[in-house]
């Protein structure tokens, strides 16, 4: 098996040399990894941006809480290198970045060819160096995942990236390049599988045409970015659902579509984007998911057997991501999730702000438990007509087997 050893002599807070693959976690024992930098504590993005949260830093403070990280399961990340980053995106387009990053700011006629120093996409310190670090957490991700590890990358995820500019708060598209390392390391059938809120519209534009890929997207219909209509387009299968889905809408997907194609695809290699702004009380969605319906999912694609690399995406609500994730780390390594939250994390929680989101409307839940209560309800035409678009015409060998709600 591929052992990836990448050329840094500088050692990360665990006291590992980051890209490198520890003995206590070499492939012959392999363990759920946790891929992360403190790159990530930094200030990003400026004010009055969504993403102007604490998220992967309280989520890796809330895990480490809890006593659910050590040193044998945290991976600090490194920085893809240019060379890296020109696999995929233009050479023009990652010198504007560099440069905008160095001057703090862009001409006009940059900010119109590449979409950056926008509102949406604005230039701050440390701008290429969290970027490039993103792309350089999901090339490691993808290669512990050959090693036989199921791997975390919540930082991961910014699958609106295109080849030229940036999209949708992403400048790179590290997805794509999990799923290219997939490819590199001999994978063959490469499943993506995209449950953020918005349509994963980056990386299907990269693998429309791939026949070692396909790209599952669930998002919400009629909401940014306008694409992803329901059906199959190329290597491309669209599953856009009304406002308000609950579990059991989810569930009825996983079932009737998504765990059918992954069959029919014979599938040797996953990767999930895990977007948290599909769970009920994000301001920038309308969906109604609970993380317990979306810790299933992801349950049920790591049940595949295959090697899996598990990415974040979007989130603007800062306790509903924060609980999310850390919940999901929780399944992904074994830990038993507990019914109320100790003292200390409590006061964590509740030290956070979000602009966007109205004091009155935190949930006290969301500042002392974990899991959600569940959000089961009926199963709309809607949801049954986007699953029979995109189902496979074989499914016997689905036939009976069915995951009840956790």
């Amino acid at each position: 098996m591929h052992k990836p050893v990448l050329q840094n002599a500088a050692t990360d807070r665990t006291g590992t040399t980051p890209g490198v693959v520890p003995l206590s976690i070499a492939p012959e024992t392999p363990g759920p990894i946790y891929v992360g930098s403190d790159v990530y504590r930094r200030a990003a993005f400026g004010n009055n941006h969504p993403l102007n949260i604490v998220r992967h830093s309280a989520v890796l403070d809330l895990v480490e809480m809890l006593g659910w990280l050590s040193e044998k399961t945290y991976q600090a990340s490194e920085r893809a290198t240019v060379e890296q980053l020109r696999e995929f995106h233009d050479r023009d387009y990652i010198d504007a970045l560099q440069y905008a990053e160095s001057e703090g700011q862009v001409a006009p006629e940059v900010r119109e060819r590449y979409n950056i120093g926008t509102l949406e996409n604005p230039v701050f310190e440390g701008l290429f160096e969290r970027a490039s670090m993103t792309v350089g957490g999901s090339i490691l991700a993808a290669k512990l995942a050959c090693a036989g590890h199921i791997v975390f990358h919540p930082s991961g995820g910014t699958h609106h990236g295109r080849p030229d500019r940036a999209s949708g708060f992403c400048y790179f598209n590290d997805p794509v390049y999990a799923i290219n390392t997939f490819l590199e390391q001999g994978r063959q059938k490469v499943f993506y599988v995209d449950l953020d809120a918005h349509h994963g519209d980056g990386v299907e534009a990269a693998f429309e045409s791939e026949p070692r890929v396909m790209t599952v997207s669930v998002h919400e219909e009629e909401r940014w970015p306008y694409s992803g209509a329901a059906g199959k387009s190329g290597q491309a299968r669209n599953l856009p659902v009304p406002k308000g889905v609950n579990d059991s809408e989810l569930n009825y997907l996983m079932e009737e579509a998504i765990l059918p194609l992954a069959e029919d695809f014979s599938v040797d290699a996953v990767v999930i984007c895990c977007g948290a702004d599909c769970l009920a009380g994000d301001p920038l969605s309308g969906m109604m998911l609970s993380n317990v319906a979306l810790w299933q999912a992801v349950d049920q694609l790591i049940a595949l057997g295959q090697p899996t690399v598990i990415l974040g995406g979007g989130g603007y609500n800062p306790w509903t991501v924060t609980r999310y994730w850390a919940g999901l780390w929780g399944r992904i390594s074994g830990q038993e999730i507990p019914e109320s939250l100790p003292d200390k994390a409590v006061e964590f929680m509740r030290s956070m702000e979000c602009d966007l989101i109205d004091e009155e409307d935190v949930d006290e839940a969301w500042l002392t438990t974990m899991a959600d209560s569940p959000y089961p309800g009926p199963i709309r035409n809607a949801v049954k007509s986007v699953a029979s678009l995109v189902a496979p015409g074989n499914r016997s060998r689905m036939k009976g087997r069915k995951h009840d709600l956790a």
